[in-house]
C-alpha cells in the first residue's frame, strides 16, 4: 500500500494528462466495449439467445441485424459474443468467421478467407486443394462432418451483407444458408446491412434459406440515458493509477454534467442524432483540449467542440462571400420573410437590395444591375440558391424562380462572424421590414 502510494505522489499533471487522453480515446474510438447495450435490451437478449442456441445447443439459425451506420449494430454482436464466449465450454468449441462484403469482392476470395479462418488451408493429410469448386465440396463437407454432438458450431459472421447478394449468383450466400437448414452442422448466420430492402435483393433459392429472422435496431434511448452515458464516458475506472487525480476528475465531470450550458449542448446533439458515434466524435473533440496547462474538462471545451463538431458547411460558404453576395442573401431572407416561403426571382431580389441602398445604406456602392445578376449567379453556382423548376424552364434569366437554401438561423450566425461587416448591413439583416 505505501508503495501504491509513493508511486503516485511522482505522478506529474503531464503524465497524468496524458494517461487520461490515452484512456478516454480508447473508449471513444470503439477499442473498448460498453457494459451494455443503452437503449438496445430486447435486441441484444434476442441476438444473445439465438447465438446461444447454435453455441450450447448445436441449433443452426440466420439472423439479419439491421439498422442505419452508428446504430451499433456491430457494438451489439461484439458484446453478446463477448457474452456467450465467457462460458468456457462456449469460448473453446465455438469457431467464427468473420467476413466483410467491402474486403471480400467475390466468392473466390471470401472462401479462401472462410477456409484460412477455419485454419483447414489448402492441405489436409496429402490432398491439396487448387481450384475454387474442389474447395467449395471439401469446406461444406468439414462442415457437415459427424453428428450435432461431435461437430464444432460455427458463426459466420457478414459485414455489409447486401454487398455478398451482388456477387455472381449469390453462391455463398446459398451455400451458407443451406448449410444452416440442413442441420448436419450447427452454424449461425449472421448479416449486418444498412439496407431494409436487403431481402429483395436475394434470389429465390437463396431467400427460401433464409429464416426471416430480422433484428432492427431502432433506437429508443432516452434524453436521461444519453446524459447518463456521457458521464459514464468521462468517469475514470477505480484502477487509475494515481487515485488524488482521478477523483478530482471524476468529481469535475460530476459537476460539470449538471452544468446548464452542457445540458444544452447534450441536448441540441440528441436532438440531431442519438447514435454514440456521434457523442463520441463530441467528446474525442473536447478531451484532445486538455492539457497540463488545462488539466480539467471545462463547458467551454465543449462548446468549442460542439461548435467544431456541427460545423455548418453552407453557414462556412457565407464567411467568404463578397458584401454584395451577402447583401443579397439578405434581401432573399426578407422576401421569405414577407412572402412566407415563396419562391422568388432575381428582380424581386434586386428590388430590395436597391431599396436597402436607397433608404439606409452609407457603406455599400451602388453596383450597376450586370454586376449584382453576375453576384446572383454565383450564388446559383454555389448552391445557396437553387431554381424551383430545377432550370427546365425556358423564362429569361431575371424572372426564373429560386429558392433559398438557407434558413434564418444559418444566415444570422453567418452574419455574427463574418469579418469586419458593416454594421448598416448587420441592422438590415435584423429589422422586420427589409
Amino acid at each position: 500500500m505505501s508503495k501504491r502510494k509513493s508511486r503516485e505522489q511522482h505522478f506529474t499533471v503531464g503524465e497524468c494528462v496524458s494517461q487520461v487522453q490515452g484512456i478516454l480515446r480508447k473508449r471513444f474510438c470503439h477499442q473498448q466495449l460498453p457494459e451494455k447495450p443503452l437503449g438496445l435490451e430486447s435486441q441484444y437478449k434476442h441476438l444473445l439467445e439465438l447465438l446461444r442456441r447454435t453455441a450450447v445447443h448445436g441449433e443452426s439459425n440466420s439472423v439479419l441485424i439491421v439498422g442505419p451506420r452508428g446504430a451499433g449494430k456491430t457494438m451489439l454482436l461484439r458484446l453478446a459474443l463477448r457474452e456467450l464466449l465467457e462460458l468456457s465450454e462456449v469460448k473453446k468449441n465455438v469457431l467464427q468467421v468473420h467476413l466483410s462484403g467491402l474486403l471480400q469482392t467475390d466468392d473466390r476470395i471470401a472462401l479462401k478467407e472462410i477456409t484460412r479462418q477455419l485454419q483447414l488451408e489448402n492441405v489436409v493429410g496429402d490432398r491439396v486443394f487448387g481450384s475454387f469448386a474442389e474447395n467449395l465440396v471439401f469446406l461444406l463437407e468439414a462442415l457437415k462432418k459427424g453428428d450435432k454432438s461431435s461437430s464444432r458450431p460455427v458463426f459466420f459472421i457478414l459485414e455489409e451483407f447486401d454487398l455478398f447478394a451482388h456477387h455472381k449468383n449469390q453462391t455463398l450466400l446459398y451455400n451458407l444458408l443451406d448449410v444452416s437448414q440442413s442441420a448436419q452442422a450447427p452454424v449461425a448466420v449472421v448479416g449486418l446491412t444498412c439496407r431494409l430492402d436487403v431481402l429483395e435483393l436475394l434470389e429465390k433459392r437463396v431467400k427460401s434459406r433464409f429464416s426471416h429472422r430480422q433484428i432492427h435496431l431502432l433506437n429508443s434511448l432516452r434524453f436521461s440515458q444519453y446524459q447518463e452515458a456521457f458521464c459514464t464516458e468521462l468517469t475514470l475506472s477505480d484502477d487509475f493509477p494515481d487515485s488524488k487525480f482521478s477523483q478530482e476528475w471524476n468529481h469535475n465531470i460530476k459537476k460539470l454534467c449538471e452544468e446548464k450550458s452542457v445540458v444544452e449542448i447534450l441536448q441540441k446533439h440528441f436532438n440531431s442524432s442519438t447514435d454514440f458515434r456521434s457523442l463520441h466524435s463530441l467528446l474525442l473533440l473536447a478531451v484532445s483540449r486538455i492539457s497540463v496547462s488545462n488539466p480539467s474538462l471545462k463547458a467551454s471545451d465543449l462548446l468549442e467542440a460542439s461548435r467544431m463538431s456541427s460545423a455548418d458547411s453552407k453557414g462556412n460558404i457565407l464567411h467568404g462571400l463578397s458584401i454584395l453576395e451577402l447583401c443579397l442573401i439578405i434581401a432573399m431572407k426578407h422576401l421569405n420573410d414577407i412572402y412566407e416561403g415563396e419562391p422568388f426571382n432575381f428582380q424581386m431580389v434586386h428590388n430590395e437590395f436597391k431599396k436597402f441602398l436607397q433608404r439606409k445604406s452609407h457603406s455599400i456602392h451602388n453596383f450597376e444591375k450586370p454586376v449584382v445578376f453576375k453576384a446572383f449567379e454565383h450564388l446559383l453556382q454555389l448552391e445557396l440558391i437553387r431554381p424551383v423548376d430545377g432550370g427546365v424552364c425556358k423564362v429569361q434569366r431575371e424572372y426564373q424562380l429560386m429558392r433559398l437554401m438557407l434558413d434564418h438561423t444559418q444566415v444570422m450566425e453567418a452574419l455574427q462572424r463574418y469579418p469586419q461587416c458593416p454594421t448598416d448591413v448587420k441592422q438590415w439583416a435584423v429589422s422586420a421590414f427589409g
